[in-house]
Parts: structure tokens; C-alpha cells; sequence
């Protein structure tokens, strides 16, 4: 059973007058089993909360805990985050000229598990996983992301992601950029991860159309770096209905 546990988080970047506060205390639970989406407009602090639990320098944490199954995120570095069970699929996946897909995935699933994969049955693992992506076996040989569609680059962190096989995955905007049939492709390799035992899912996304295909359990509302609301999926299609300007006119 796995745990990802956010409580009274606060979190802040530097700026040219001082520290700016982005999150203000957010609190929130993902437990195995369990899919959270979180929309909102811009700037209220979603992909601050996922940088915060992947550990990117930018963002100070002022405050607040993050725990899975009760081990303390915010001690740990990058790499001990990823080999304890987080994955973040970035909104914008950066190129890597020089490292090929096939280098990065193999030393990425070494560093996770320990141990090298054995070679024969790894190179069938991503040729399939690269398959349910629709993307060609030749991906492999290029450079990360360099060249690549936007579409492909998140695919191919969604291939990342079934290799990896992390313990929660943290989707920064995947469907940004994506056109219909690759959004459906994307989803569907989210939906096979999540079906595994003790898998849990935050996806930050702007807009419901992932949301008919990635169904959420939960759906929180992020305004002014707080959680303004949560509920279930009826939520989304109350807010595509109606945006965001209840909640704005609060925050003011």
C-alpha cells in the first residue's frame, strides 16, 4: 500500500523584491488505487506543488510536510525521491543531445532498482513500451527528446513511466500540445499504469478532454496556491461550465 502525503505545504521562489509565497498551505492525500486531478488557473501553484515534490532547487519549502508511506520526501534528494517511488512527467519535457533514449532509460531503471535490467529482456520491455506509444523502435537510438514533436515527448514519458514503474505518478499537463488521437494514446498508457496494484496518479491539467479519458476519483481546485474546493468528477464539468471566477472573486 503506498501513501504520497501533502500537509500544510508552503513553498516559495525568489525573486528581484525578495521571496515570493506561491503555495499557501496545501494539504492533500493520494493513496493507492486513488487518481486526483488538480485544475486551475494559471499561476495558482499546480506545477509549483509538483516541482516542490520532485525537488526542484527553484522552489523553497517554508513549510509543511511531504511524506510517502511515511518517509520523509523533503529529506531526500532528486534521485532518493525517484528510486522511493515519485515520477514526475514534466509540461516540458528538455532535450538531451548525446544521451540516447535507449542509455537514458537503461541507466534511469538501474538507478531505480539497484540493479541493471538483464539486456535481452530490457530491450524487448521498451521496444513494447515504445510500441503502445506509437512510437518506432528507432526512437531509441536518438537523442532524448531532441527532434521530437511535442506530442512525441510526452509520449515518451509515458513509456518512461511503464518502464519505471513508480509507486505514484505526478502528470504535469501531459495533454498540453497533444492532438485527439495522441491525447487517447497518452491516456491510454496512464490508465494501464494506474491499473497496477498500489499505483496512485496527480494530474495537473487545465482542461476536462483527459479527463473523459483518465477518470479522477478526485478533483481539486487550485486558486491563489490553497485548495478553493474539492470534490468528484462532476466537479471538472462544473468548472468547464462555469471557469474559475467564483473562486477568483474569493481570493480577492
Amino acid at each position: 500500500m503506498s501513501t504520497l502525503e501533502i500537509k500544510d505545504l508552503k513553498v516559495s521562489v525568489s525573486t528581484d523584491d525578495g521571496p515570493k509565497e506561491i503555495l499557501k498551505g496545501v494539504t492533500l492525500t493520494i493513496k493507492d488505487g486513488e487518481t486526483h486531478a488538480i485544475m486551475g488557473p494559471n499561476g495558482s501553484g499546480k506545477s509549483t506543488l509538483a516541482y516542490s515534490i520532485a525537488g526542484h532547487p527553484k522552489y523553497d519549502v517554508t513549510g509543511g510536510t511531504v511524506t510517502l508511506d511515511g518517509e520523509d520526501v523533503l529529506a531526500m534528494s532528486v534521485d532518493e525521491r525517484a528510486r522511493a517511488g515519485l515520477f514526475l512527467a514534466m509540461q516540458y519535457p528538455v532535450e538531451v543531445p548525446g544521451v540516447s533514449v535507449s542509455n537514458f532509460m537503461r541507466t534511469a531503471k538501474t538507478a531505480v532498482d539497484g540493479e541493471a535490467p538483464k539486456l535481452r529482456t530490457w530491450v524487448k520491455d521498451v521496444n513494447a513500451a515504445m510500441s503502445r506509444m506509437n512510437l518506432d523502435a528507432t526512437f531509441t537510438q536518438r537523442s532524448v527528446n531532441e527532434g521530437f514533436s511535442g506530442g512525441e515527448k510526452k509520449r515518451h514519458e509515458i513509456a518512461q513511466l511503464e518502464l519505471l514503474d513508480p509507486k505514484v505518478a505526478i502528470l504535469d499537463e501531459t495533454d498540453s500540445g497533444l492532438d485527439i488521437d495522441a491525447l487517447k494514446v497518452v491516456s491510454d498508457g496512464v490508465n494501464r499504469f494506474r491499473e497496477g496494484e498500489g499505483k496512485g496518479v496527480l494530474l495537473i491539467t487545465h482542461y476536462t478532454r483527459i479527463l473523459r479519458y483518465i477518470e479522477p476519483d478526485y478533483v481539486h481546485v487550485f486558486v491563489d496556491g490553497k485548495v478553493a474546493e474539492q470534490g468528484g468528477p462532476e466537479l471538472a464539468e462544473q468548472l468547464e461550465a462555469e471557469g474559475y471566477d467564483k473562486y477568483l472573486s474569493v481570493a480577492r
